[in-house]
């Protein structure tokens, strides 16, 4: 008897810490992100196609179909199926984040470099945190635009508060300001430019089939904090220990005579850090959580309570 293949879930258990790893590793492959508009055209169509016939394409195993549902996966939102913006992927994750922390580490020392340097991360945070928001409402363009806004200010306004109080101190100090202000900005990012959810709250579902529920501003809340504490975790290696190893060379002049190798040096660290900090880093909560109905509001507790009142707890899409 041949093997059901389930593409409507994830192929690892998503109730072990492993299973979540093992399939983020897949998900956030930066590989991904530069697949063309005709791959993943094709993935769209390998994947809907086998939903309906439950058939393996010609010229398909088990682990040619899971590769290309991760593939389509990767770049396809979970709530509304739209094609996401490829710098709003997950997969694209590794490449920015290695360019853009390897240059906030590297050019600190101004206050132009860490005003510019801290808008562009924010700007690509702002970008992945919209791209991979939980629920199906779109979201004005003037609060898309407010929301950036607030967001882009607390970060750099952080960000120089920071430089500004490390000024005469061990220079391991300053070196670790980017990660501060990056901590600090990412509990004003997420929550910004996901706000509608906090507004409108997040559709939540019931376990046994999947049926739509309502929305809740609670299960929302609950969701933005674990991204910001998984964020705030994905950051700490590459924004700590490339600091503290770069620190460490220069004082025992490994960068006298090729100063400018420092740059290569920190973008290895980083790139080693960021690739293999995302998957292990969303994996640490799953993404599909769990909320307990009775801490839901009236109307989709009263509505769990009636129709479903074995469950004690409602599922969303928490985001990533």
């Amino acid at each position: 008897m041949s093997k059901v293949i389930d593409l409507t879930q994830p192929r690892y258990d998503q109730s072990t810490y492993m299973g979540r790893v093992k399939h983020f590793f897949q998900l956030t492959n930066p590989l991904n992100a530069f697949a063309s508009t005709k791959e993943l055209d094709e993935a769209k169509r390998i994947v809907e196609g086998f939903k309906k016939s439950r058939k393996l394409p010609p010229g398909y195993d088990e682990d040619k179909l899971w590769a290309t549902k991760y593939l389509y996966d990767s770049a396809h939102h979970p709530d509304t199926g739209e094609r996401m913006f490829v710098l709003g992927r997950m997969a694209a994750q590794a490449p920015m984040n290695t360019i853009i922390t390897g240059c906030m580490i590297t050019f600190y020392k101004t206050t132009a470099a860490t005003v510019f340097w801290q808008w562009v991360n924010q700007t690509f945070n702002a970008v992945v945190n919209y791209t991979n928001r939980s629920g199906d409402a779109p979201m004005s363009a003037s609060h898309l635009i407010g929301s950036y806004c607030a967001a882009c200010s607390g970060a750099l306004g952080t960000a120089l508060y920071l430089n500004s109080k490390v000024k005469g101190m061990n220079p391991i100090y300053a070196r670790l300001v980017p990660f501060a202000a990056v901590c600090g900005a990412n509990f004003i990012n997420i929550p910004m430019m996901r706000s509608l959810e906090l507004i409108n709250g997040t559709p939540v579902f019931a376990p046994p089939d999947g049926k739509r529920v309502g929305e809740s501003q609670a299960a929302a809340r609950y969701g933005i904090a674990l991204v910001c504490i998984s964020r705030v975790i994905m950051a700490l290696p590459g924004m700590t220990i490339t600091p503290i190893l770069t620190n460490i060379a220069t004082q025992r002049g490994l960068f006298c005579h090729r100063p400018k190798a420092v740059i290569p040096f920190q973008l290895f660290l980083v790139g080693l850090c960021v690739t293999f900090a995302t998957p292990l880093c969303c994996a640490i909560f799953d993404q599909r959580a769990s909320y307990p109905v009775n801490s839901l509001e009236p109307g989709p507790k009263e509505f769990m309570k009636k129709n479903y009142p074995k469950e004690d707890y409602v599922v969303f899409n928490k985001g990533l």
